[in-house]
């Protein structure tokens, strides 16, 4: 994003400025006068909060290959994509360079009447960037990680429980240091500072990390089941009111998709395991969803016609994809992804998603307030509602709206008798409201749950370790061989017998 390349000048401008010696005239000269020379902790929380609300692609493919990846999309250009067909490569770490700003947000902010609000920002912001790290790769560096001013330049790799015991601490912080703040600047998301609203989507992450862990529920260093009661006895979650935590496009910030209507992003096709349950579900997310596919209008089907819309089996090798792309056989996704700015914002966490969260956290019994179905129905009515607010002009006349959301819970989605069966509508509906969001949860869920089910052929599979499955991991970064061998071989051994592979399987789905 242009902002977070603006912000993060400023800061690296700033922090260059103690080493300049002494003032010369050609400092005078080539100082600009409207640019700020000094980090307040307000440009410092703007900085890091772009880095952990910000979609991940920066660009329309990365965009487009995060969605393939949980079996969203097909892509009929440029050859095969790789996360569509199940190879996953090496990650890497620069996201901990947002440590050492954070450092310096609460340098600047002691003192401050909004220092317990900056604080509570500096817990969310480690919380969340350590949080997607480990779900990456297993164990990372994370208690000796920043300490290269101390002369800790190869820090150890902290095992995943460790990690995790971390994040849940720091975010129970956050959630006090909320508590005591006030309204604070510098905050780009719809929050705009009201640290009450932060407070929730604190709580909201941690549910969702909690329920991420439901594997380890009956282990007594993580406490979950417990944690999870304690926050929804709390009532500090988030409303159907407060909005979303994430980030809003602009014309300035565009949708990654947006006017990239080239032969990358104009051939990207929704997979039929979309397609197919919103039709189950006569779901009208559907139709903002996709276009119709065109073979299916020129034999006569109508854009309001659920028959005119198909989507891809994503395992198919690539040449057959690509022939029937050609052939018009298949939808493409929404023209509105491709031509409008800001088609819609991007959001991370959601009432909608805390609602199904605590559907299924009922069913397992960590809960006993509510009632699982309520929780669902509400939790569906808000992802209608959130996608109520995109551009109907798209929808090709089959726009939601309020009477279609009251209607909604008939058939399919009418909620099922037996807990298996609830449990795979609760999480079919997570499913679907994180398509072109924070897609890679989608595949979190999947390595969590199983469901939904991704298709998979071993003709077409690039896992070369395992062609009848979808990989586990990513690799860790290549840097880390040449800086850190030691620390890397000794976590390498203490989890995949030394082996750094994508099928290896992490503490967390053991």
């Amino acid at each position: 994003m242009k902002t977070i390349y603006r912000l993060t000048g400023i800061v690296m401008l700033a922090l260059l400025l103690p080493m300049m010696n002494g003032c010369s005239k050609f400092d005078d000269i080539n100082t600009n006068p409207d640019t700020s020379t000094q980090v307040s902790a307000s440009m410092l929380c703007t900085n890091i909060v772009l880095r952990i609300a910000g979609a991940r692609g920066s660009d329309a493919k990365a965009v487009i290959s995060e969605n393939a990846l949980p079996k969203y999309v097909g892509y009929a250009n440029e050859g095969q994509l790789e996360t569509q067909y199940n190879k996953l490569g090496s990650t890497d770490f620069s996201a901990m360079t947002i440590l050492p700003n954070i450092e310096q947000l609460l340098e600047h902010a002691r003192g401050s009447v909004m220092e317990n609000s900056y604080k509570g920002i500096a817990s969310f912001a480690k919380a969340y960037m350590f949080f997607r790290l480990t779900m990456e790769t297993g164990d990372i560096p994370y208690s000796e990680a920043n300490k290269g001013a101390e002369g800790l330049y190869k820090p150890k790799y902290d095992s995943q429980e460790d990690i995790f015991i971390g994040i849940l601490n720091e975010l129970e912080e956050a959630d006090q240091y909320f508590a005591q703040g006030v309204t604070f600047t510098g905050d780009p998301t719809p929050f705009n500072g009201n640290p009450d609203k932060w407070r929730r989507a604190t709580n909201a992450l941690e549910l969702k990390i909690l329920m991420t862990l439901s594997n380890k529920e009956s282990l007594t260093s993580l406490n979950i089941k417990s944690r999870f009661a304690s926050i929804v006895a709390s009532g500090y979650l988030l409303q159907s009111t407060t909005g979303y935590y994430g980030l809003a496009y602009t014309t300035q910030n565009k949708h990654p998709l947006s006017g990239t209507n080239d032969l990358f992003t104009s051939r990207t096709i929704p997979s039929s395991l979309l397609i197919d349950n919103l039709k189950l579900l006569n779901d009208r997310r559907m139709y903002y969803i996709a276009e119709p596919a065109g073979a299916q209008i020129t034999a006569g089907l109508t854009e309001t016609d659920p028959d005119a819309y198909v989507g891809v089996d994503v395992s198919i090798d690539y040449a057959t994809m690509n022939a029937g792309h050609s052939a018009s056989l298949y939808s493409l996704i929404n023209k509105r992804y491709l031509s409008e700015d800001a088609c819609e914002p991007f959001r991370i966490l959601t009432y909608a998603e805390q609602q199904l969260i605590l559907a299924e956290a009922r069913i397992k019994g960590w809960i006993t307030t509510g009632t699982a179905q309520q929780y669902y129905e509400d939790g569906v009515k808000a992802a209608l509602a959130d996608m109520m607010t995109a551009n109907s002009a798209y929808a090709h006349t089959m726009a939601i709206n309020q009477s279609y959301i009251d209607n909604y819970f008939t058939g399919e989605a009418a909620f099922k008798a037996t807990e298996t069966e609830q449990l795979d509508q609760i999480r079919m509906q997570r499913y679907i409201l994180n398509f072109m969001q924070d897609a890679k949860y989608s595949y979190f869920e999947y390595r969590r749950t199983g469901y939904p089910i991704f298709p998979i052929n071993p003709a077409s599979s690039l896992n070369e370790n395992n062609k009848d499955a979808v990989p586990l991991r990513w690799l860790y970064p290549s840097s880390e061989t040449n800086y850190n061998r030691e620390n890397l071989i000794e976590a390498l051994n203490n989890q995949y017998d030394g082996y750094d592979e994508i099928n290896k399987v992490m503490w967390l789905l053991k």
